[in-house]
């Protein structure tokens, strides 16, 4: 990042904006927030031990999600914590995930807005079926949802990941347990509400509906995974990390930079999730791919 954000927010506007969307002033902050992380230069606590007199410097981190690789992993494990000690009630959970085609894709890297949307198309998803399984009127059920704009070689891949409760809760106390449920039932009304919402939204019309509805597979998905019983918390907790995860490790990349390169072009090699597949990227486009998930400022999408 040192060695080429300077050079990438040059060239945005001429190389990267129409395969990414305008620079969106948000980043600069983030970036040079992270470049600043961890630097005594820019702020410190001195932490001092009454007992023995010890005391040592502690720098300012940046705390930027999604972003900073050491102050995201914080928050995935403050949420996570969070989730499991003020929200999560003791029921059995599964997780729920929802993906859309790539024709429609596109719509939600230009306007970042619609991903909150998207968030309430799964929403009213998971809300009409169980409430369909519940035998009483004043059933609730409840999801916690995340939205991930990242594929396994941060492409851009819009999709929600939810933590679900398995059925509705009924009055203060009592809890339906809902009958088995498969995604594949799920992908028509799903498609329903984001069709609808995108022709409200005025991006798409009744022509591009109309032929999408004609595809044999129509792109839509819904997942449906394992249950998760109260006493597994530790797969309760590693769910709720795995919905809020960065949109890339370090673990998987290599930076080889310019005077490293046999070419004279600085590279990242990305290994994908399975081990099992590598990419090369030049440095530049790595950059702008990771840029693009950066989420604006107060962007969440939740519903507990």
């Amino acid at each position: 990042m040192e060695d080429h954000f300077e050079e990438l927010e040059r060239i945005w506007d001429d190389k990267y904006a129409n395969r990414f969307g305008f620079w969106q002033d948000y980043v600069t902050n983030v970036i040079h927030r992270y470049l600043e992380c961890g630097d005594l230069h820019f702020g410190f606590a001195r932490v001092k031990c009454e007992a023995c007199g010890h005391e040592y410097l502690l720098a300012f981190s940046c705390k930027r999600r999604h972003f900073c690789p050491s102050c995201h992993q914080k928050r995935v494990v403050e949420y996570s914590e969070w989730l499991l000690g003020n929200v999560l009630k003791a029921v059995p959970h599964r997780q729920w995930v929802f993906s859309i085609p790539k024709r429609l894709r596109i719509y939600f890297l230009y306007n970042r807005k619609l991903l909150s949307k998207l968030s309430k198309c799964a929403w009213n998803v998971i809300r009409a079926c169980l409430e369909s399984t519940a035998l009483q009127d004043d059933a609730t059920p409840g999801a916690s949802i995340a939205i991930h704009t990242y594929g396994d070689f941060l492409n851009f891949n819009p999709h929600a990941h939810a933590i679900v409760p398995d059925g509705c809760f009924l009055g203060d106390s009592d809890f339906q347990m809902a009958p088995m449920i498969t995604g594949k039932d799920l992908s028509e009304a799903f498609r329903h509400e984001v069709l609808t919402m995108l022709k409200k939204e005025g991006k798409i019309n009744d022509a591009v509906i109309e032929n999408m509805m004609s595809w044999h597979h129509s792109g839509f998905h819904v997942h449906i995974g394992e249950r998760i019983w109260p006493e597994d918390e530790k797969g309760l907790e590693n769910l709720a990390r795995y919905i809020i995860r960065a949109c890339f490790s370090q673990e998987r990349m290599v930076y080889i930079p310019v005077t490293e390169a046999t070419d004279g072009v600085a590279k990242v090699i990305y290994t994908s999730k399975d081990g099992k597949t590598r990419k090369t990227f030049d440095a530049l486009d790595w950059l702008a791919h990771l840029v693009t998930h950066v989420p604006g400022r107060y962007a969440t999408s939740q519903f507990s």
